[in-house]
């Protein structure tokens, strides 16, 4: 089997793409939901998070099985959070998804009303985190592919690379 994580700040279209990739029958998990990943309490050397004091982390056991369950057939996961490079031994190829900065910024003011990134705060939040976090995602990926278009676009990049 083959395991791809799709990555990238908020915004990027992690969601969309994996939605996308189910439309056209791949399996493919969006792990930025709570049945994949929580909201814990910030250790005091960590790096402010989003909601201040607080660190989005996958659940580890639940992530770890998924990624190691036995099968011939291709996972895409997709998903950013803190814990995640423990699980990168697991993981066979990481794609990043980066944008310019407004775009991100227009989709995030897109998002429902309880969408992150939805506030002035959270949006500020995630500027600061461009800076500071993509960067590291961008060392740890394989391909990196821009989603400025249309997101079935950035799904034909992805298999393509794939």
């Amino acid at each position: 089997m083959k395991r791809v994580l799709i990555t990238g700040m908020s915004g990027t279209g992690k969601s969309a793409v994996t939605r996308e990739l189910l439309a056209r029958g791949h399996r493919a998990v969006d792990l930025d939901t709570p049945e994949w990943s929580e909201w814990v309490d910030a250790t005091p050397s960590d790096t402010p998070t989003p909601a201040e004091g607080k660190d989005w982390i996958w659940r580890e056991d639940r992530v770890r099985k998924l990624l190691l369950k036995q099968d011939r057939a291709l996972l895409f996961i997709s998903g950013c959070a803190e814990n995640m490079t423990r699980l990168y031994p697991l993981i066979d190829l990481i794609i990043l998804l980066s944008a310019p900065v407004a775009t991100l910024m227009k989709r995030l003011e897109a998002r429902s009303a309880n969408g992150y990134g939805r506030t002035d705060e959270e949006r500020q939040k995630v500027c600061e985190l461009l800076a500071t976090i993509e960067p590291l995602l961008r060392q740890s990926a394989d391909h990196q592919i821009d989603t400025s278009g249309p997101v079935e676009d950035t799904v034909d990049e992805i298999l393509k690379v794939i």
